[in-house]
Formats: C-alpha cells, sequence, structure tokens
C-alpha cells in the first residue's frame, strides 16, 4: 500500500546527522537534490573519494562536518533553469514514516533555491502517492 505525502515533507537523512528537515515534493524532477556547499574529488590511497558538505538552513551547526565517500558517479542533471550540467550522486539512508530506505541525491550548490532538498520521481515512484494540498503527512504519522 503506497502512502500518501504531501507537496512538503519533512525527512531524515540519519547518516548526514539531519533530522526532520524541510524537503520539496518535485514530480518533474527525476532524481533527489541536496544543497552541498562544499565539494571535492580527491585522490586518498591511491582511490578516488569525493568529500562533501551538506546543508540544510535549519542545520546550522551541522555546517561544517564533511563527509567522505568512494562509492558515487556522475550523473547528467537539467537544472531548474533547463541547463544540462554534470553533478555527484550519492546515495545515503532516508527515514519517512518511520521507515527506513536507500536514495540517491545529487548534490548541488542550492543556496539561492527556497528548498535546500528535493525529492524527485525516482524516490517517489512504487512508493508515496502526492496529494499537492497537504504538507508535513510523514510527520503526522509519527505522532
Amino acid at each position: 500500500m503506497k502512502k500518501i505525502i504531501g507537496r512538503r515533507e519533512r525527512i531524515t537523512l540519519p547518516d548526514w546527522k539531519l533530522k526532520m528537515i524541510l524537503a520539496k515534493v518535485d514530480t518533474g524532477a527525476y532524481t533527489n537534490s541536496i544543497h552541498c556547499s562544499y565539494l571535492e574529488e580527491k585522490e586518498v590511497n591511491g582511490k578516488m573519494i569525493l568529500c562533501y558538505k551538506v546543508l540544510a538552513p535549519e542545520d546550522r551547526k551541522f555546517k561544517d562536518i564533511i563527509h567522505q565517500t568512494n562509492d558515487y558517479t556522475q550523473k547528467k542533471v537539467k537544472n531548474s533553469f533547463g541547463q544540462a550540467e554534470i553533478r555527484y550522486k550519492v546515495s545515503t539512508k532516508v527515514i519517512m514514516f518511520d521507515e527506513e530506505f536507500e536514495a540517491e541525491f545529487t548534490l548541488t550548490d542550492r543556496s539561492k533555491m527556497r528548498n535546500s532538498i528535493l525529492l524527485g520521481r525516482k524516490m517517489i515512484q512504487g512508493r508515496f502517492l502526492v496529494d499537492v494540498s497537504q504538507v508535513n503527512l510523514s510527520q503526522k504519522s509519527s505522532i
């Protein structure tokens, strides 16, 4: 049974220490996207790793945490202005409706955007239905 989500939902990203962060549900976007304030690909012990900082405006205290992974790819995406760009893509755990699942996020500078996190069709499909007249339905289910 698919759960119903609203146009904005609070999600938890435990690997990134982000709890109940507001995310915009965007059925026009294919992949999820999160604001990234620092991004560097470098070689460590002969292996390439990606170092990055993810940040949601309401969690400024985590702004200096640098995450690292060797499990990443690059993806060509169209940004909100319709221009193609290459972004790094990483996977992380997401918690919604007290359920935990793995999801992919592209990392990009969203500092000029209203929403620091977008949830796209790839994560929504097969899992959720969207009711655009509602917000924070996942939060209400856990109360």
